[in-house]
């Protein structure tokens, strides 16, 4: 099930109860008021386990058609992590350092799920993304990513520069004072 959590930037061990929900309007009406994107599509497709990247993207191409039709993101490929991936923990590492990019970053998960930390001003806002969810951060947005210790997720990512994924690490420390996916990391002020 989908998660939103809004912790303070000075406390990182206490989410604002009044701002955790696992309600989609409420997660959508809470990220829209900052300016981030995020819609409930239904991942309509089942995947084979040994699935390819050409056949989520052949079996998600009404979604993709829909999104590349507005004009904004020309450029898609899929991501498909799982628990035996030999790069699973330096990818780990890499996204968990706080970055931006010059481009927005979207992402519809069709599979699994990962943990979107968007740092903005005094919030951090932690954003559990499952099936079915689609998020979108503006350039520019400093966060980091946890696909957790054993990942196990499919996305569909759509991009506007050709490159693809290209980030710019912020050198900020911030992201290793927070909970990771499945509260694997207890959060320490200061």
């Amino acid at each position: 099930m989908s998660q939103l959590q809004i912790f303070p930037v000075e406390a990182p061990g206490r989410p604002l109860p009044s701002l955790s929900s696992n309600d989609p309007a409420l997660i959508a009406a809470e990220l829209g008021q900052r300016g981030i994107g995020f819609e409930r599509w239904p991942a309509r497709v089942g995947l084979a386990a040994d699935a390819t990247t050409e056949q989520v993207l052949a079996a998600y191409a009404p979604e993709i058609e829909r999104v590349q039709g507005l004009g904004r993101y020309p450029t898609v490929d899929a991501i498909r992590l799982t628990p035996e991936h030999p790069d699973r923990v330096a990818l780990r590492e890499k996204f968990l350092a706080e970055h931006t990019h010059s481009e927005d970053e979207v992402r519809f998960f069709v599979e699994g799920r990962g943990l979107f930390c968007l740092h903005l001003g005094a919030e951090v806002l932690q954003v559990l993304c499952e099936a079915d969810d689609w998020i979108r951060v503006p350039a520019g947005t400093k966060h980091w990513f946890d696909m957790g210790p054993r990942p196990q997720f499919t996305a569909i990512r759509f991009f506007d520069n050709p490159e693809g994924w290209v980030a710019r690490f912020t050198g900020d420390a911030i992201a290793q004072r927070y909970p990771l996916l499945d509260g694997e990391r207890t959060a320490v002020t200061g």
